[in-house]
């Protein structure tokens, strides 16, 4: 995987009518593309935090995840639909082409929008704000490669401020 390859989005953005907030990463992992659902590598920790943030159980399958996901209003999805990557590394992104957010924001309602990483919010503030016109707020990447950085108690803690938009 030293080589970009050319990665086509495959995963269906997950919302209802009712979504208040949407969640943004970058692309979809190897790994979340081949187990057809967000976060999915095993080290992400993303659904632990989600379950914290709720008090829930850990969500295991697709299924729970997306009704987690639905049952607190949270809509997911990514803000490129392709690139040119190399594996999971969002620093070698190239040739990119974005989601219709803009599109997704009419058919809900959501009202503020989360990107997870310093590369997905760059590429929302580059290539999406003009078309959706709703800023988005940076919450720390979820990746393993994250885990220097953020450990889970300050990931769950940063992850807080989406609860005031619930």
């Amino acid at each position: 995987m030293n080589q970009l390859e050319k990665v086509e989005h495959t995963l269906s953005p997950i919302y209802d009518a009712s979504s208040k907030i949407l969640i943004l990463g970058t692309m979809p992992s190897p790994k979340s593309r081949e187990a057809g659902f967000y976060y999915s590598h095993p080290q992400n920790r993303f659904w632990k935090i989600m379950a914290a943030l709720f008090n829930e159980d850990l969500p295991i399958t697709n299924q729970q995840k997306k009704e987690m996901m639905q049952k607190h209003h949270i809509a997911l999805w990514d803000v490129l639909k392709s690139c040119e990557i190399k594996g999971a590394d969002d620093n070698s992104i190239t040739s990119i082409e974005v989601n219709a957010i803009d599109q997704l924001l009419k058919e809900t309602s959501i009202q503020k929008i989360y990107t997870t990483g310093l590369k997905a919010t760059t590429l929302y503030k580059l290539h999406c704000f003009k078309s959706t016109g709703m800023a988005s707020i940076y919450l720390p990447s979820t990746s393993p490669a994250n885990c220097r950085n953020y450990n889970l108690e300050k990931l769950i803690e940063e992850y807080r401020c989406i609860l005031k938009d619930l």
